[in-house]
């Protein structure tokens, strides 16, 4: 590849991996067009964007950016993927197709930055256990209603008590 491919292929690396700082590398090698084209297709309904790069030239795009990390030490073609609504998610996406052996036995995940920190494997799969975006809020809500149900309850118990003593009085006097 001359000099002027390699600049031309490093800046359009460069403007699509723009404002990414957050990123999973996997190998894929070795899958056939149309399982990559069916992986591709699962990834884009999730918002899930993949490119396969030639790892010297991913390098070269990424130097000085928060991706670069995720590239050192690593051999051959990669894919990087990034996307989705928040890391996490990402990631257990990631490691569900990782662990589907059948369908994409050539999909590995090797690593990834996240927040400008290099993970490896483990550390993908150690992430991949972390509660989503989702979860995260569905728990902080959780934690801050939960003082206010309390003192409800604890205002309006002893009114109850004393409304359900009134009521039966007022049914004895009929008696």
């Amino acid at each position: 590849m001359s000099k002027y491919v390699k600049e031309l292929v490093t800046r359009d690396l460069q403007r699509r991996l723009e404002g990414v700082s957050d990123a999973v590398t996997v190998t894929c090698t070795g899958m056939d067009a149309n399982t990559t084209n069916e992986l591709r297709g699962e990834l884009d309904s999730k918002n899930i964007q993949m490119m396969v790069v030639k790892n010297s030239l991913a390098r070269r795009a990424t130097e000085g950016s928060s991706l670069a990390p995720a590239f050192e030490g690593t051999a051959g073609q990669v894919a990087v993927i990034w996307g989705a609504e928040d890391f996490v998610s990402l990631v257990k996406e990631v490691v569900r197709l990782d662990k589907d052996s059948e369908k994409y036995e050539n999909f590995v995940a090797v690593g990834g930055v996240m927040d400008g920190e290099v993970l490896d494997d483990a550390g993908v799969k150690a992430i991949s256990k972390w509660p989503s975006r989702e979860e995260q809020i569905s728990m902080l809500v959780g934690q801050l209603l939960g003082p206010g149900s309390s003192l409800s309850a604890a205002l309006l118990g002893p009114g109850r008590m004393l409304n359900s003593q009134i009521k039966q009085k007022g049914e004895g006097d009929d008696e």
